[in-house]
């Protein structure tokens, strides 16, 4: 379950029943700054399993570990490199790879490792520290203390994420007037009122029998607003801002995996694709955009067709300012002897070093200040083969 949300609207559990279906595509956090570079940032909530976006198809341990869920380029695999291939729900993105725009860094992570909580990795994710405590605020508003007079950011939420949140200024705005729950959230109170008639009943009601049926067997909803949220974060940073940032739902593929999946990447890549249409050919080369997660999943699937939480993800970049058509970073291999506990994909990357060279690219930020402020703590790995 997404615990970040659950936590925050403890209190709208109880009225769920009346809230219509939610759109997976959440907050969109807009900030703005001088300057043509642009820089945006996806957070996929609930642990993108990174070994299903980009899988690696030539390795037996991985077909052997996921005997459902791995593909070939035989069976629907967009081959990338003749090793790694692409999801097939994630075919809108290959344009964009071969043209050099979008690329993928395997086998990051967070320094998150213990306890696998939503909450506590999605802290670490956005907070950009090496504890589980947000109160210093999130890494993308200490950016803005590194600008020259930075304007206010605006988040398009019904709370402010903690990616943005600080001493920088940060508005906030309600585009709905009512709080819409995250598929998984839906799916949790399915199954929870399953056996109980009237709850079942009055759910069913709000969001259709049909989608109340594919709730029970681990489907996702239909994402009606992602598109229109990607084209306005897109149309914000034509014009006036420059820093953008907007979370995807839908990654927590504990159940039915194949199917949670398929419409969460269909929903990341239109989003991607909505961004650079909407940016236009100018603004688009100047721009850098950073996809990340709270933490991998498993590298075994479980016996109800998904996967739990894990450890070593992937990270996924795109925008004409760097230079992708590749997949970077040092994937470790799955055999017995690489797994992490014996069970996840092995971290060999610090995810936090992907946006740091970003941004030092994008707004000429200095190495020191952005191992010293935006991301305490963080050792200088050099520059990076994207950009």
């Amino acid at each position: 379950m997404h615990d970040r949300i659950l936590i925050s609207r403890r209190g709208l559990i109880g009225a769920a029943c009346s809230l219509a279906a939610a759109p997976i595509l959440s907050p969109v956090s807009l900030a703005a700054m001088p300057g043509d570079n642009r820089f945006v940032t996806i957070v996929l909530r609930g642990a993108m399993d990174g070994l299903d976006l980009v899988q690696p198809y030539e390795d037996m341990a991985f077909r052997s570990m996921r005997p459902k869920l791995s593909r070939t380029p035989d069976s629907g695999l967009i081959d990338l490199d003749g090793r790694f291939g692409l999801h097939p729900a994630a075919a809108a993105l290959e344009p964009l790879y071969r043209r050099g725009e979008l690329g993928f860094v395997h086998a990051v992570s967070t320094p998150y490792r213990d306890g696998r909580s939503h909450f506590d990795g999605q802290d670490m994710l956005e907070g950009g520290g090496t504890a589980k405590d947000s109160s210093e605020g999130g890494w993308l508003n200490r950016v803005l203390s590194l600008t020259r007079d930075p304007a206010p950011a605006i988040d398009v939420s019904v709370t402010r994420e903690i990616i943005l949140s600080g001493p920088n200024p940060a508005e906030v705005w309600a585009p709905r007037s009512d709080v819409a729950l995250a598929d998984d959230e839906l799916q949790m109170l399915a199954r929870l009122y399953r056996n109980d008639p009237d709850y079942a009943k009055a759910l069913s009601d709000a969001v259709g029998i049909d989608q109340f049926t594919d709730l029970l067997r681990g489907e996702a909803l239909e994402d009606r607003h992602g598109a229109a949220a990607a084209k306005l974060a897109g149309s914000m940073l034509r014009d006036k801002y420059r820093i953008a940032s907007f979370s995807i739902n839908g990654w927590d593929t504990h159940v039915n995996q194949r199917a949670q999946f398929q419409a969460a990447a269909k929903i990341l890549s239109s989003a991607i694709v909505t961004l650079r249409t909407e940016l236009g050919d100018a603004a688009w080369s100047k721009t850098a955009v950073l996809a990340v997660t709270e933490f991998g999943r498993s590298a075994h699937e479980n016996a109800s067709g998904g996967t739990d939480h894990g450890t070593g993800g992937c990270a996924i970049i795109a925008g004409g300012a760097l230079r992708g058509g590749k997949v970077y970073g040092r994937f470790p291999g799955l055999g017995d002897g690489d797994l992490l506990d014996g069970r996840d994909l092995m971290p060999t990357g610090d995810v936090r070093h992907v946006a740091a060279a970003l941004l030092g690219s994008q707004f000429g930020i200095a190495s020191g200040a952005l191992r010293g402020t935006v991301f305490p703590g963080l050792q200088d790995e050099g520059r990076v083969a994207f950009l």
